[in-house]
């Protein structure tokens, strides 16, 4: 941890590239935060990496986070290995680990190594000392905090172990050969090299259809090396990798490719910002071609030309240790300085060879916190922070209230959002004021709807202005804002007709209450112009009068609701579900992990703010919970009825 929120939490907040060498290997690690407060990092991170390594705790199993993250690694298509850490804990269990990762995250974990006894000498008889290499069928040892590794014949008391191991290893691996590369081998009884051995894990691994699992211990320092190995040996390097594909940003519906090769044009995406006291520090993976120092590209998105003075790797902590590089080939991770107009999702390319990547999609706030100033004088100064702190991480956002002039931040949770004015009481010497926690709400239509919208009138200068649209409204979960003209052709010109369409997406942002609305589709069916009295102006009036008739006693509040995981003792099961069901949340799943519960339960945000406190009061300290942003619902009558008697 380089940041002094991290350390003194003892958790990664913010993610941090390293690049180093292993074997004959360039590797660009990136170590990402495990809580789900600041899953941004893991977003964008996740969006340029070639393959990943899952680290899951040998107690805890599966947890919450967890399950988000494999799903960021499926979204993106990204090879992974699991690691099975902390074997060296009271109650570690591997056997217990890798089948959580098949039934819960529904992977397909293959073990290439098991471990040598469980938990530490004080809790047992058979301390966690060693892993055992099923392919080579050996025991290692490590020493000197693990700078040495000493392998040895596998102990008698784990061969029958290691015996039945290897044996699910290689059935593993041969039902998925399709290719032949061992099966015939082994069926004729012969040794099968261990060179095509990995061969073939290398090849189901960057295909996704397995998961080599491997196990040990950070803090004892055992297991590090075969982990290291096995991203050399299983994950695939950039050029394992398939084109890169997007769009022409000039030319609608030209697709553009982009292989990993030094010699195609420049390709880049922006995927993270970090302010710094000498200039904004931009993270650029290299899709194709070279990027070099002294060079003007393209942002296609901006339609802008950056300048691109000097390039940079950056050994884990921003404040320091930058190495200035002579240029960037394809696959590698590079610091850029000041950046005019880009930001996070940003494509940087060749100007004479545009293409536009897909950009990175966050999660959005659920929690917010009003914020003000120490003193007046410091307004606009807040502004400023908030707006490099926004710029930095997408899911951090602020506004200010046009009625009541106050500023509210909003976040992912309530530690993030700690971390934030932290930030700004350290690295900007601000003090700022902030209110207590608010829930995110958002709102939809209850109904659907068919509505006229029409404006007709004269302005003040005495010039008419007419337009009518015909729109159906309804509510389609999951299906965000969507505009759709379904009108027949030539009702009215192209020009008007993307004017409505513009005024519905624009009228649709906002609800009766002021909230973000969600889930809202929009079809246009018919309208009426005048040729002399119609413009675009008219017509986005026009579908602005729509909104608002759709709106009028059709709006619901929708509250955040989130999935809650609690791991609790035996003993305090019964009062920890029972605060639980006080607090309107359903229990989804209940299930035993030796001695303690795992409750997984839905649960609105609105009844969490004093959890935390709460869990640790019920079982002595003992529980743990974690929350991540599930859905959104509609939220109960008593608190419908407080926001439109404006209570709320």
């Amino acid at each position: 941890y380089y940041d002094p929120e991290e350390q003194q939490r003892g958790i990664t907040i913010y993610s941090a590239c390293v690049p180093f060498t292993w074997r004959d290997c360039t590797v660009n690690l990136i170590d990402t935060p495990g809580h789900v407060d600041f899953t941004a990092e893991v977003e964008r991170s996740l969006r340029v990496l070639d393959g990943a390594v899952v680290v899951f705790d040998a107690q805890k199993g599966v947890e919450a986070q967890s399950e988000t993250v494999w799903r960021q690694a499926d979204k993106y298509s990204v090879p992974r290995l699991a690691f099975i850490n902390k074997m060296d804990v009271v109650g570690a269990n591997f056997a217990n680990a890798v089948a959580e990762i098949a039934e819960r995250l529904e992977g397909n974990p293959v073990p290439l190594f098991l471990p040598i006894g469980a938990g530490s000498i004080k809790d047992g008889p058979t301390p966690f000392c060693g892993i055992i290499d099923l392919l080579a069928q050996e025991a290692i040892y490590f020493e000197d905090l693990g700078r040495k590794m000493r392998r040895e014949p596998v102990p008698a008391e784990l061969a029958d172990e290691t015996r039945a191991a290897r044996e699910a290893l290689f059935d593993a691996l041969t039902s998925h050969d399709d290719e032949d590369a061992i099966t015939s081998l082994l069926l004729e009884g012969q040794e099968v090299p261990l060179d095509k051995v990995r061969g073939l894990i290398r090849k189901l691994t960057i295909a996704r259809t397995i998961q080599p699992v491997l196990c040990g211990s950070g803090r004892e320092h055992i297991g590090i090396q075969p982990l290291l190995d096995a991203v050399c040996d299983y994950l695939p390097s950039p050029l394992d990798r398939p084109a890169l594909v997007g769009k022409h940003p000039k030319k609608e519906g030209k697709e553009e490719k982009r292989a990993c090769d030094p010699s195609e044009p420049f390709c880049g995406l922006v995927f993270k910002v970090v302010a710094h006291p000498n200039g904004e520090r931009f993270f650029i993976r290299v899709y194709s071609g070279t990027m070099k120092p002294n060079s003007r590209v393209t942002n296609p998105r901006k339609d802008t030309k950056e300048l691109i003075p000097k390039l940079f790797h950056v050994h884990a902590d921003p404040a320091r240790d930058l190495e200035e590089v002579t240029e960037a080939p394809a696959g590698d991770i590079v610091a850029v300085i000041g950046l005019k107009d880009s930001q996070t999702g940003d494509t940087l390319c060749e100007t004479q060879h545009p293409i536009l990547l897909e950009t990175i999609s966050f999660a959005d706030a659920v929690v917010s916190q009003s914020i003000e100033p120490e003193s007046s004088g410091d307004k606009q100064k807040l502004v400023d922070v908030l707006t490099i702190l926004g710029k930095e991480d997408p899911t951090f956002r602020w506004k200010m209230d046009p009625e009541t002039g106050q500023t509210l931040m909003s976040g992912m949770g309530m530690l993030h959002l700690e971390v934030k004015r932290h930030r700004m009481e350290r690295d900007f010497r601000l003090k700022p004021r902030v209110g207590k926690p608010r829930v995110s709400y958002r709102e939809t239509m209850r109904n659907p709807v068919t509505v006229e919208g029409e404006i007709d009138r004269k302005t003040a200068a005495g010039q008419g202005i007419f337009a009518r649209l015909k729109v159906a409204f309804a509510a389609e979960r999951g299906g965000g804002i969507t505009v759709t003209n379904k009108m027949k052709p030539d009702t009215i010109p192209p020009l008007l007709a993307a004017a409505a369409e513009r005024g519905l997406a624009s009228a649709l942002q906002s609800g009766v209450m002021g909230y973000p609305t969600l889930d809202i589709q929009a079809t246009i069916l018919d309208a009426k112009h005048d040729e002399t009295l119609s413009s675009e102006i008219a017509f986005e009036a026009a579908a602005g009068d729509a909104v608002r008739r759709a709106s009028e006693d059709n709006m619901v509040v929708l509250e955040p609701i989130m999935k809650l995981e609690v791991n609790v003792p035996d003993e305090f099961y019964g009062g920890v579900t029972g605060d639980l069901n006080s607090r309107r949340a359903e229990i989804t799943e209940t299930h035993p992990r030796g001695k303690w519960w795992v409750v997984s339960a839905l649960v609105p945000l609105a009844k969490m703010f004093d959890y935390a406190d709460r869990l640790r009061s019920l079982s002595q300290g003992r529980a743990s919970s974690a929350m991540q942003p599930h859905s959104y619902a509609p939220a109960p009558e008593d608190v419908q009825r407080s926001f439109y008697h404006g209570d709320m």
